[in-house]
């Protein structure tokens, strides 16, 4: 068997993958904030820009994380076409859940029904992810944690959309964000405790990616998007605060129409 070490690079990735998932359930729960204060094609525009927050988040977490993963005996590889598939599952999921609650916010069935969609999303994006994983030996999972990883999965996810829909002022969105990134961060160790890896050496090549190559390049490429789409949010006005900044804008003399 070979030894798995989660934190190849110390607390760094640990660290830095956390800071990735609150940076993105944040933006997320701010946006879906802002979706339920407008309507019909501006609601819909702020439910996407949500659900790429949070799906952008929990992806750049995860392999953010896996930066810091290694195997003794064996290096490691990724699959481009099958890592760029788990953030497209990502995407598809959390913006199915998104909208579920976000078109029905008052219902508990909408809420259950996306917690469940964007929670089967987030476990399905790190297998896939796992899957993605290039190595001399097996790998295999213990069933049990995968299971309970799951579960933290729809949990975290059906709690994060309640909170969106619940949750209003910019400090309480800030300690939901925390609490919304320690439960994605679970999930993802949870996960990666049911990995077992049985090590066959091996001169031959890995086909596939190196991780500082091709994940760290993209980790840093949407991290970037992360930050710069939270520049955007913070800097632009609530739906409450356009028709004062837009009576401040007005010429003297001139009345609204």
């Amino acid at each position: 068997m070979g030894h798995l070490d989660h934190a190849a690079l110390g607390w760094l990735t640990p660290v830095l993958s956390y800071v990735m998932a609150c940076t993105g359930a944040a933006l997320g729960l701010r946006c879906t904030v802002r979706a339920l204060a407008a309507a019909g094609r501006v609601r819909r525009n702020w439910l996407l820009t949500a659900a790429s927050a949070i799906a952008t988040g929990i992806w750049t977490m995860h392999f953010t994380a896996m930066l810091g993963f290694g195997v003794s005996g064996t290096d490691i590889r990724y699959d481009v076409p099958l890592t760029l598939l788990s953030l497209v599952v990502a995407m598809l999921f959390v913006c199915a859940g998104v909208f579920a609650v976000g078109r029905h916010p008052g219902r508990l069935q909408a809420l259950l029904l996306g917690g469940l969609t964007t929670g089967f999303g987030v476990a399905g994006m790190h297998y896939l992810g796992m899957a993605a994983v290039r190595l001399h030996g097996e790998v295999s999972y213990d069933p049990v944690r995968v299971a309970l990883s799951v579960l933290v999965a729809v949990v975290a996810a059906t709690a994060a959309l309640w909170a969106a829909l619940a949750i209003r002022s910019p400090a309480a969105v800030a300690v939901a964000s925390l609490i919304m990134g320690a439960a994605v961060s679970t999930m993802h160790y949870t996960g990666m405790y049911a990995v077992s890896v049985r090590v066959a050496p091996s001169g031959d090549p890995l086909p596939g990616a190196s991780a500082m190559s091709f994940v760290f390049p993209l980790a840093v490429g949407l991290g970037a998007y992360l930050f710069i789409t939270s520049a955007f949010v913070a800097l632009s006005p609530a739906a409450g605060e356009r028709p004062a900044s837009a009576a401040a804008r007005r010429p003297a003399g001139h009345p609204a129409h």
